[in-house]
């Protein structure tokens, strides 16, 4: 029998690279995009950090989320895509509406090539920023019935998240296509290399004394690995076509807590944690001048905690703690030396 084949796209990126390990460890074929065929290397050398051995079943295409070149020829003979690469705040352009519309032309360009190609599912990798964003009163836990508010006062990458996801959606519908969408929270778990998730840089940052003071914020965390696994029960179980899942440990925890965790499992190697929180007003003055506050400090003083009772549910998705994501995030950045000392 032949192996089915997936297309993955973005796969440079921190949770495609765990989600193609998970694809070759099962037995699939693996197609996966890079903007630059250059960082082939790169994402082999993560998969090896990984635990991949052999590369017989993974192949690479060089696409672009803003240009139509090989789309097409990315989703020939794929029985699934999931569709992974989108503008992060790490590579952001500069210009928010930008930022919106290589999320939502690149989202479009991609269920479109899978249409044509016939594909079978499409699992979107969307965000828990598509759920919860710009509700400065929403005091229950956020469910997948929940959408950002456009209209609130939301970060573009909220923005380009939620315009993704509706786009993708809309598309669906009027194409009779099989989607399911994946709402990750704040992303922890083991880093394999240079590239990883926005969330991982707050622990590098208190690792290495770069956060010396935190924002009373709280969100809710997920293992990259679970987050994985749960693309790939998105793929295969007939229950979550039409579905979108909130990938979620069900635990919402401050910074603070947060920091508390690194200094209980890491000892003298948290020694520059810090735990000092600052008062809201003085965030949102300083978030003025810096452009990292701007997203964080848009979520002061809001809910965020979700329910991940759907995935659980429907699929049987059964993630590992927050706690034990945010150590495994903390100890592969020291291993991989990627802690300023």
């Amino acid at each position: 029998m032949e192996k089915e084949l997936v297309l993955v796209t973005g796969g440079s990126g921190f949770i495609a690279v765990h989600i193609i390990l998970k694809l070759l460890k099962r037995g699939y074929q693996v197609r996966t995009t890079l903007r630059t065929l250059s960082r082939q290397d790169e994402v082999k050398s993560m998969l090896e950090q990984g635990g991949a051995v052999n590369f017989e079943n993974l192949e690479f295409i060089q696409t672009d989320l803003t240009s139509d070149i090989n789309w097409m020829k990315a989703a020939t003979d794929a029985t699934y895509v999931i569709h992974v690469a989108s503008p992060t705040p790490a590579t952001r352009p500069d210009d928010g509406d930008e930022m919106v519309k290589m999320a939502v032309d690149g989202t479009l360009r991609v269920m479109k090539a899978a249409k044509a190609a016939g594909v079978k599912r499409v699992v979107l990798t969307s965000a828990s920023g598509a759920v919860l964003a710009g509700h400065k009163s929403h005091p229950e836990i956020f469910t997948e019935e929940d959408w950002t508010d456009l209209s609130g006062d939301i970060d573009a990458y909220q923005r380009s998240k939620t315009m993704a996801e509706l786009a993708a959606w809309k598309f669906a519908k009027k194409e009779n296509m099989e989607l399911s969408a994946v709402n990750p929270v704040a992303v922890m778990g083991p880093v394999l290399g240079q590239d990883f998730s926005h969330s991982n840089q707050i622990i590098r940052a208190m690792l290495s004394g770069n956060m010396p003071f935190l924002l009373k914020i709280g969100f809710d965390y997920v293992d990259v690995r679970d987050v994985a696994e749960l693309h790939l029960l998105a793929m295969t179980c007939p229950e979550a076509a039409g579905e979108r899942f909130i990938a979620t440990t069900g635990e919402n925890l401050t910074y603070k807590e947060e920091a508390k965790i690194l200094q209980r499992y890491l000892g003298s190697t948290a020694k520059k944690v810090s735990t000092k929180v600052l008062p809201d007003f003085i965030i949102k003055f300083m978030a003025i001048f810096k452009k990292d506050l701007r997203m964080p400090a848009t979520f002061l003083g809001q809910n965020t905690a979700c329910s991940n009772a759907k995935a659980k549910k429907l699929l049987s998705w059964q993630p590992r703690s927050a706690e034990e994501a945010i150590v495994a995030t903390a100890k592969s950045m020291i291993e991989l030396g990627l802690i300023d000392k």
